[in-house]
């Protein structure tokens, strides 16, 4: 079992910058790709960013160049660096992760954030 809490969201101007975390806890031996979503009001969930093992990142088209992810050396922690925002990145943000042997998806409870002059 796997507990992921999410940490930094808040209210920030347009163009300014927020950091991202989610740490992971519980009973595992090894996580696989960590990954940050985000929902915004009325829409669906979708990708922003992940990360694999090997430290191999992907990002959704819209983020690109403005958010960076990043995963600690023990591999249980998990950013997002946010800069450039921009009001249409206004979301909750929910990090996710799979157990590495098992393939078990495990989701955070989100943390919001607010993109608002």
């Amino acid at each position: 079992q796997v507990q992921l809490v999410e940490s930094g969201g808040g209210l920030v101007q347009p163009g300014g910058s927020l950091r991202l975390s989610c740490v992971a806890s519980g009973r595992f031996f090894r996580l696989g790709t960590m990954a940050w979503h985000r929902q915004a009001p009325g829409k669906l969930r979708e990708l922003v960013a992940e990360i694999s093992r090997d430290g191999d990142t992907n990002y959704a088209d819209s983020v690109k160049g403005r958010f960076t992810i990043a995963r600690d050396s023990t591999e249980n922690t998990v950013y997002l660096q946010m800069n450039s925002l921009k009001q249409e990145d206004t979301a909750v943000y929910y990090c996710r992760t799979i157990d590495y042997f098992t393939s078990t998806p495990y989701w955070g409870q989100g943390t919001q954030v607010t993109v608002s002059s």
